[in-house]
């Protein structure tokens, strides 16, 4: 360093710029500060007003506890706040808001001004600062209980900070986001937003569970709530509720993703990584899962002070959280059976039907239902659909030729039972999927049920229900070990060692054998017998790596589901195979009672229905 640079303080200004640069990176950040301040106070009612998508003004008024007149210039200071006074206190955040830096960061690049009043106090007062001088001023003002914060040309006195923000409407739609990522936070308080003069959104309290979906509609879609599985379980002091997309309500951005902890918005790579693992065997390829989920967790046990923005957040046993997660939402998702499909959009229309046109106002543009979401085949799935053309020859991805591997699970590849089925004169119940009354082209099924006609496909449809089976028999059997002739040598990072002896069993319950060469160096002397062709070096590598970031990992399980995934395609049934009524009933009554029949393999629809509705529309009946 030279010696003629010498070390100074900052001055209190400067300090706060660089300290706004860490929370106010745009309109929605101060938004952001300004809502979660006001639900710390107590408040039900908030009302936000914006003009110029909040570059112009931004206000919030609550009806919060209020501050007090000797308080408001210690608001506006750096590290002061009313939310914590120990290091213990750290320890167990509760409240949102707790670093003491919002409203000082604001109000050094923007003009500022705090109105507030207690309950026992006769009259509120008010205090205003700029950026320039950053001296508080302090008088008498009318206001009722609760505070109001003003916040007008934000960054004037930092023209290069404004010049990175986008247009009105993308910074105003950033800051709507927040409000409404918030309202799913806290149902038990009121928002109203009002933009250019003009009411954007309005949600009043929710205190049931009808309100509440009212309120889940009105933010992310009546088309959500209706393809979304409710989920309530408490385990271990951990309690997960809310709601959860079915698998054919994907979207190809993850843009409908809300999970809270303790009240908190997060974006956590454990909790995105658990989720994914849920969605793993009925998610197509490239989409992504929607869900509003809700963790309540003892506050001590997870650290929320991790980022200035508050956005991550640290569990101390991140293994029992993503297990709980994972396993929470792949039952959830195994649990969905065709009835229960048919029954959701009926019950929601009947919660959300006094609410009006009020639920699809506020939503998502292009939600992806259950018939919009039959997406285009893949390469893969073209082949069977071709006339005439078969797998002879083919090889699963772990190189195991097709005859071979169906050699072990002969039992599920045998044709259709042709059993007499009850038709529906003989019935008095009609099953969800009804009864067969045709065969499209030697791939689709027609059945009738009682909302209409039902499609069904199926070649995916019994891929499906052989691939569970499939899955049953090899939890049942157990993997068997295949030794290596020549163990394979495998250089690691010491903690990658460590964490392999540590996980010896684990791996051994696999079909794997791991020997500690040395101090760096792994040898692999058994792989599972069916993952015999696989890169066993790769796959070892990326399991000790999915061990160290999560605690657990299911690589191993992903590469058999995999091949169990391709034996059951090719001992699906074909296409241009026909069959008859008693054979298509028995397919039918199958998917009721598999786990996830409602996607194939690869995470396409295996059925859909048509209500009667629907095909009116369809030819203009009744109008």
């Amino acid at each position: 360093m030279s010696s003629d640079v010498r070390i100074q303080l900052l001055s209190p200004r400067l300090a706060n710029q660089i300290a706004a640069g860490e929370v106010v990176e745009r309109p929605a950040s101060v938004i952001k500060e300004l809502l979660e301040n006001s639900l710390d106070s107590g408040a039900r009612r908030i009302e936000v007003d914006v003009e110029q998508g909040g570059v112009k003004l931004l206000r919030v008024r609550d009806d919060g506890g209020g501050i007090a007149a000797d308080d408001l210039p210690l608001a506006l200071a750096r590290h002061a706040t009313s939310k914590i006074r120990e290091l213990e206190d750290l320890e167990q955040v509760m409240s949102l808001g707790f670093r003491g830096e919002a409203l000082a960061s604001i109000s050094s690049v923007a003009r500022l001004t705090l109105t507030s009043r207690t309950a026992d106090a006769e009259q509120a007062w008010q205090v205003e600062t700029e950026g320039r001088d950053m001296q508080p001023r302090v008088q008498p003002a009318a206001h009722p209980v609760g505070t109001s914060v003003e916040v007008r040309d934000l960054f004037f006195n930092t023209p290069a900070r404004r010049k990175f923000l986008k247009t009105e409407k993308t910074e105003f739609d950033h800051l709507q986001e927040v409000i409404k990522r918030l309202a799913l936070a806290r149902f038990d308080v009121a928002f109203h937003l009002r933009h250019n003069g003009k009411t954007v959104l309005g949600l009043h309290e929710a205190h049931d569970d009808v309100s509440r979906a009212r309120r889940v509609a009105a933010v992310c879609g009546a088309a959500f709530l209706e393809q979304a599985l409710p989920i309530e379980v408490e385990r271990n002091g951990l309690r997960l509720w809310g709601w959860v997309g079915l698998p054919t309500f994907s979207r190809s951005q993850a843009d409908l993703q809300h999970f809270f902890v303790n009240g908190r918005t997060v974006r956590d790579k454990l909790v995105a990584h658990a989720v994914r693992q849920a969605y793993r065997d009925v998610l197509f390829n490239g989409r992504h899962p929607t869900f509003v989920l809700f963790l309540e967790i003892d506050p001590a046990v997870v650290d929320v002070n991790v980022h200035p923005t508050k956005h991550e957040v640290r569990f101390r046993d991140g293994r029992m959280v993503h297990d709980f997660l994972y396993g929470t939402l792949h039952r959830a998702l195994g649990d969905v059976r065709p009835e229960d499909q048919l029954a959701a959009p009926a019950a929601v229309s009947g919660m959300l039907a006094p609410t009006g046109q009020a639920a699809g106002e506020f939503g998502p543009q292009g939600e992806i239902g259950l018939a919009a979401s039959l997406l285009e085949p893949t390469p893969h799935e073209s082949v069977w659909r071709s006339p005439g053309a078969g797998y002879q020859g083919q090889r699963s991805p772990g190189g195991v030729p097709a005859a071979e591997a169906q050699g072990a699970y002969r039992e599920f590849f045998s044709p259709l039972p042709a059993s007499p089925v009850g038709l529906p004169e003989a019935q008095g119940d009609v099953p969800p999927l009804g009864y067969a009354v045709a065969q499209l082209k030697g791939v689709y099924i027609l059945a009738e049920n009682v909302q209409g006609l039902v499609l069904v496909d199926m070649h995916a449809a019994h891929e499906r229900i052989t691939y569970e089976r499939l899955k049953v028999a090899m939890a049942s059997e157990g993997l068997r070990g295949q030794p290596l002739l020549v163990p394979e040598s495998l250089v690691v990072s010491q903690r990658e060692a460590d964490c392999a002896e540590e996980h010896a069993a684990w791996f051994q319950r696999l079909g794997f054998e791991l020997q500690r060469l040395g101090p760096e160096s792994l040898a692999i002397r058994q792989i599972p017998a069916l993952l015999k062709q696989a890169e066993a070096n790769r796959l070892v590598a990326d399991v000790l790596a999915d061990l160290l970031e999560y605690g657990t990992s299911d690589r191993i399980q992903a590469h058999l589901n995999e091949l169990l995934g391709t034996m059951a395609c090719h001992g699906a049934i074909r296409a241009n195979r026909r069959l008859s009524l008693p054979e298509m009933n028995a397919l039918l009554r199958d998917m009721e009672h598999t786990e996830r029949s409602g996607q194939c393999n690869h995470g396409r629809p295996t059925w859909t229905q048509l209500g009667m509705d629907d095909l009116d529309k369809l030819f203009l009946r009744g109008r």
